[in-house]
């Protein structure tokens, strides 16, 4: 079923908004907004509404709510001032008000480029989809006259296999099996069944006089949805610098979408059929969460994922992350057995993980704090960025460690990289209250507590983070501020004490901790 409006068709099986024929780009978060309201129309949909159907539940910032309405509106044409088509209601929420007619799609009806083809052997039977998710990724059309920005597409396209290659627990089709497909029109429900893959990653290339534009989109073969449409493009100045630089945008934007669409499909399965990875998934999705109750519902499960797979390095690492943030937000309830369990799990993590990024990254964040081993951390997060450049986590948990280490400048660049890699990213509170760390030891207070603010907003129960607002407000001169965020801190963790700061984070230089220990002393922390 379509939802017609305007010249506007929004279809939700295969997740397109289209204009007069044209796929209208629009991210996953815009596109279930949109569809909510438009769903909803005879009424006016909350913002608390569209917080449990769009983020499940998940608390986001008055601002991240502002921009998506906003997106919706200009996805269609629409703004804040004209409201033709969605109309906010003031303190209640938004409403679709446009005319809509539904239609059914045509049994022709595919994406403007999709038609069906033969496979290469009718005979052969379909391939069975891997044990872990899987992906290909297809050559991209090209729509410019200019033969060379084909080879300019092709060199793209290796590059994002390579990528995506790194990813350990990705099944990536082969680039000589990829570009068999390579100057024909196809079905991407018939390449997943030739391939024996879950995912396909389809696109385009064309030239604009000095500029170039590449879009891509990541469809669920099984189902033909899709699942993210995006739009690049940049100046031919450095061709191989642009072709580097698509790459990485192409791949840090579908990792997560991939993760997310696995972790939601792991949560439609029946707890009696769950292997390994399933169990990880699950976790995931918990620890995303970051509450106290998501982590102790998210431990079990990666406990559950190595009881199944011994040897799975992500979830020896996942399981070691959780105790440590149940120490960085004073949620043990046995300090010595919970710190001597992590640690234990964090070595397997990176013993078992050498090549893995994703293990080294918790793994190693998490022998930083448990073990007060911040360099050999340090370390493991560079290994992890160097397997895998495109891994946001590593970039976010390693400015953590850089911040705690003293090099602010360096950790403010891993948390931009980690921002630009995962824009939505369900961890955004982290790397706002990293990038406030860093800023507090750089001396930059009113800029530390505006981040520590906007963290403390998406997640409150976030301690660093109100513990950050506390100092900086304080030693900035805003004691009111202060004391209202020492407040919060302490209902968190009453056991806080300027005494016993050291054992709660591993701050190398004297200098960042004397100023971190002054200012939430003058906001109220007991000695």
């Amino acid at each position: 079923m379509q939802f017609i409006f305007e010249d506007y068709a929004l279809d939700p099986e295969r997740r397109e908004l289209s204009r007069q024929s044209d796929v209208v780009s629009v991210g996953p978060q815009v596109f279930d907004l949109l569809l909510h309201l438009v769903r909803n129309r005879n009424r006016v949909v909350s913002k608390d509404e569209l917080l449990q159907a769009v983020w499940g539940g998940r608390i986001v910032s008055e601002s991240t709510m502002t921009s998506h309405i906003n997106a919706v509106r200009k996805a269609i044409c629409d703004n804040g001032d004209e409201q033709r088509l969605v109309k906010t209601i003031a303190r209640k929420g938004f409403r679709f008000i446009g005319e809509i007619s539904e239609a059914f799609p045509s049994q022709e009806a595919s994406s403007p480029n999709a038609v069906h083809v033969e496979p290469n052997n009718p005979l052969a039977p379909d391939l069975a989809l891997p044990e872990k998710p899987s992906i290909a990724v297809l050559p991209f059309h090209n729509l410019s006259d200019d033969t060379e920005q084909e080879y300019f597409a092709d060199g793209v396209v290796e590059d994002i296999i390579a990528a995506l290659s790194r990813i350990r627990w990705l099944f990536v089709v082969a680039r000589n099996s990829s570009f068999t497909y390579k100057g024909r029109a196809v079905d991407v429900k018939e390449v997943g069944r030739e391939l024996g893959v879950r995912y396909v990653l389809e696109g385009s290339v064309r030239k604009a006089g000095s500029r170039v534009r590449m879009t891509g989109q990541l469809v669920d073969a099984t189902s033909g949805t899709n699942l993210w449409a995006e739009r690049f493009e940049g100046a031919l100045d450095d061709i191989f610098e642009l072709q580097d630089q698509i790459t990485e945008s192409v791949v840090g934007a579908i990792a997560p979408q991939l993760e997310r669409a696995e972790i939601e499909r792991a949560k439609r399965k029946p707890t009696d059929s769950l292997d390994a990875y399933d169990y990880y998934l699950r976790g995931m999705a918990k620890l995303h969460n970051g509450t106290r109750e998501a982590i102790e519902a998210a431990l079990p499960l990666f406990y559950k994922a190595v009881e199944l797979d011994p040897e799975f390095a992500s979830a020896y690492g996942m399981a070691a992350w959780c105790y440590f943030w149940r120490k960085a937000n004073g949620w043990m309830t046995d300090r010595p057995g919970e710190i001597t369990e992590g640690i234990r799990l964090a070595r397997l993590a990176v013993e078992l993980g050498r090549d893995d990024a994703v293990a080294l990254t918790r793994g190693g964040h998490a022998l930083a704090h448990l073990a007060c081993e911040l360099d050999g951390g340090i370390a493991l997060l560079d290994r992890a960025v160097l397997l895998n450049p495109n891994l946001a986590p590593a970039w976010f948990l390693g400015g953590f460690l850089r911040a705690f280490h003293g090099e602010t400048e360096g950790a403010i660049e891993h948390f931009a990289r980690a921002v630009r890699l995962s824009p939505l990213d369900p961890e955004m509170f982290r790397m706002q209250a990293g990038t406030a760390l860093a800023h507090f030891f750089a001396g930059r207070l009113d800029t530390a507590s505006s981040w520590a603010e906007k963290a403390t907003r998406n997640l409150p129960s976030f301690l660093i983070a109100v513990s950050l607002a506390a100092a900086s407000h304080a030693l900035a001169g805003r004691p009111e501020e202060a004391r209202a965020a020492m407040r919060r801190m302490r209902e968190l963790d009453p056991s806080l004490r300027v005494s016993n700061l050291k054992d709660w984070l591993p701050i190398h230089r004297p200098e960042d901790f004397a100023a971190f220990a002054d200012g939430l002393r003058r906001a109220g922390l007991p000695e």
